[in-house]
């Protein structure tokens, strides 16, 4: 029954990522997609259930879907991308023969506006080699002559002096290496016949009663996880209470990671959403919560600010929370279930840092032959390590990949990206609790939104501070060393 629970819980999450990233640049149905890339699950849970976890799949049936189906899904998704091709290539064949070829291009600017944005660019600042136009953009390539910050804040100015709010600038690194200008059209741009539209960020009642139903609906698992079943649930209502220190410690980790991001955004001047729970009514009780940031990132360091203040402030909370509980969790006896996935019977030594803080809350009482029978808010701070791993993986639009960005260029944190998620894979094996990870990290993009000031690089202090992030990510997601664990006997 558990394994069925993560099997659903993965597929819910697949077909989410699937829905909002690949279906947006392929016309192959997402279900299709879906079913091709859980295939090698599916096949391996219909083997669990018809055989047992006792009996050993085939080596052919691990391996073979696994290879087979990325492959698949890749063609599929290519075979969709030149569906659209050839739809727009007879869109603008059709276009072209009902209207006269255009002369010039689509320009944002008019040549009379042309003067006015070279004289942007003086010449000891940054000196204006050829503007190419583009129908949202003006690409301005030229030479650096100054500090990128410097030169980034005084075009900034120069722009916003000429066409006022009209335009963002944005500074970033070509494939070459080498630094250009793009003005863009702002889209909270205000003109007499598109007024802007303001629309309200902050809703409270929307916030708290999202909140509540997932107070709620963590209360309800917390009672399960510390025992209470459902017939004496139903029987006595009161016993829901039991739930609480899961709920209420899982909901103030969450709560302090997105209050860290949103604080952060506020104090680079952002403008974010208030932080939003999803409540489920089953696994966990919760899907996590969400801020969305609803204008663009200024600089590297503003992005890399907002993307650590949610990991670092909620392993604050995380580590006592999860102290605390392992204090008051009792040691059970080693037996075959016994796992990372387990909460009733829990062996730490897949994560360095969970040995180091198992064995450093519970001592001798601690050994290679117990387990952990893991407390409700031991529970609450475990899952709260894995969040904080989870976002801390150097992956996309995760809060890692925005850390790697910021600290290494867009380009290079892709390659990083890539790297982390085979790493990751190579690990699954190793530990087969992490393929859920591993699945997902190979589902989301590697790309990630640039700053508008993405040259300019991060000071010293924000360099040690994100290397520090890195460390922790791989405290929390790399095994004990064996010597560690001999030594420690766990």
């Amino acid at each position: 029954m558990f394994f069925l629970l993560w099997l659903f819980v993965l597929g819910a999450i697949l077909y989410f990522l699937l829905q909002r990233t690949i279906s947006r640049i392929t016309r192959t149905p997402v279900w299709l997609l879906w079913l091709v890339i859980m295939a090698p699950a599916l096949i391996w849970g219909s083997w669990i259930l018809v055989n047992g976890s006792h009996k050993a799949a085939p080596p052919e049936l691990m391996i073979v879907p696994f290879v087979v189906c990325p492959f698949l899904y890749w063609l599929l998704v290519q075979w969709g991308r030149k569906e659209i091709a050839s739809e727009t290539a007879e869109a603008n064949s059709a276009n072209a023969a009902d209207s006269p070829p255009s002369k010039t291009p689509l320009r944002p600017i008019d040549r009379e506006e042309e003067a006015s944005l070279r004289d942007c660019f003086p010449w000891s600042i940054y000196c204006l080699r050829d503007l190419e136009f583009r129908p949202q953009a003006v690409i301005c390539r030229g030479q650096l002559r100054t500090n990128p910050e410097a030169a980034y804040e005084a075009i900034r100015k120069n722009v916003e002096q000429h066409f006022g709010d009209r335009f963002l600038v944005v500074f970033q690194t070509s494939f070459s290496g080498q630094p250009f200008f793009a003005i863009v059209a702002n889209p909270s741009h205000k003109t007499a016949e598109t007024p802007l539209k303001t629309e309200s960020l902050n809703r409270p009642f929307l916030a708290l009663a999202l909140l509540l139903v997932t107070l709620f609906t963590t209360t309800v698992v917390g009672s399960q996880i510390s025992g209470v079943t459902e017939k004496v649930l139903q029987s006595n209502p009161s016993m829901l209470t039991k739930g609480l220190p899961y709920a209420i410690s899982l909901l103030a980790i969450l709560g302090i990671h997105e209050s860290g991001h949103y604080l952060a955004a506020k104090f680079h001047k952002i403008k974010t959403t208030l932080p939003y729970f999803i409540p489920v009514p089953f696994f966990l009780g919760t899907f996590g919560a969400f801020i969305q940031i609803k204008s663009p990132i200024p600089n590297r360091r503003a992005l890399f600010d907002v993307s650590i203040a949610g990991p670092l402030a909620g392993l604050v909370v995380t580590v006592p929370f999860l102290i605390w509980g392992l204090y008051h969790s009792p040691i059970v006896p080693l037996s075959e279930k016994s796992g990372m996935l387990n909460f009733d019977s829990f062996i730490p030594t897949f994560s360095l840092l969970m040995t180091l803080l198992s064995k450093l809350t519970l001592g001798s009482a601690l050994n290679a032959e117990t387990a952990i029978d893991l407390h409700p808010v031991a529970v609450a701070g475990y899952l709260g390590l894995i969040v904080t791993a989870f976002n801390l993986m150097p992956v996309g639009q995760l809060d890692g990949g925005h850390i790697a960005h910021a600290m290494f260029g867009q380009r290079t944190s892709m390659a990083i990206g890539q790297v982390a998620r085979l790493c990751m894979l190579l690990l699954s094996f190793l530990e087969p609790g992490l393929l859920l990870w591993a699945m997902i990290l190979f589902l989301m993009p590697l790309n990630d939104e640039p700053a508008l000031n993405d040259v300019t690089e991060l000071n010293n202090w924000r360099d040690i501070l994100g290397l520090i992030a890195i460390g922790l990510l791989l405290a929390i997601i790399l095994p004990a060393p064996r010597m560690l664990v001999g030594w420690l006997n766990v």
